[in-house]
């Protein structure tokens, strides 16, 4: 791999309706705003010749990842990759981003969510996920996936000393682009800030 493009998804209805969603047959897909963005993400994208496209298996990654190849959907290589999923957010599934956000307040990155995952078991799997993606063949590859592993990897790749920050607020269906090391370097560093 010689690129990454690296984006979260458009905004989704269960983001207008501050409901928080880690499974994805849970998904509702995309606001029509968000398919907005995610022509924008298209324009953005349009004289990029992209080899292969990596995406969670969430509708709402793979709206954002169809609209934004445009023509190309049906002639570029689709990887759906679990490990790229939401975090699994087991019995907070479907509360308020409120409810999420007052669970994370009195919890560490590695309390597991109540019959989920932990934060840190997540950027461990993001961080296969990425390493995986780095070693691909293909030259320029699409990744469109969710917020939390988007800014751990911008993060990881600056040699930020926590995941969260300091980018916090990742953007609908923008680009983060990043070289084969700089992908590496976020996966062995967010493995390093995630260690058990």
């Amino acid at each position: 791999m010689r690129t990454l493009l690296l984006a979260r998804h458009g905004q989704s209805l269960f983001n207008i309706d501050e409901v928080i969603n880690g499974d994805p047959p849970r998904d509702r897909g995309l606001s029509p705003h968000g398919e907005d963005e995610a022509l924008g993400l298209q324009r953005q994208i349009s004289a990029i010749a992209i080899d292969a496209c990596f995406v969670s298996r969430f509708p709402r990654a793979h709206q954002t990842a169809r609209v934004a190849l445009g023509d190309r959907a049906d002639t570029t290589p689709w990887h759906e990759d679990p490990e790229l999923d939401d975090i699994k957010i087991g019995d907070l599934e479907g509360q308020t981003l409120a409810d999420y956000r007052a669970w994370k307040t009195k919890h560490t990155h590695d309390d597991p969510f109540p019959n989920g995952e932990s934060l840190n078991d997540a950027a461990r799997r993001y961080a296969d996920a990425f390493e995986r993606i780095a070693n691909r063949p293909e030259e320029t590859i699409l990744t469109v996936c969710h917020e939390i592993p988007v800014r751990y990897a911008v993060n990881a790749a600056a040699g930020s000393d926590q995941l969260d920050g300091p980018l916090h607020d990742v953007a609908n269906a923008a680009p983060y682009v990043f070289d084969a090391a700089s992908l590496m370097r976020a996966a062995t560093h967010m493995r390093e800030l995630a260690r058990p």
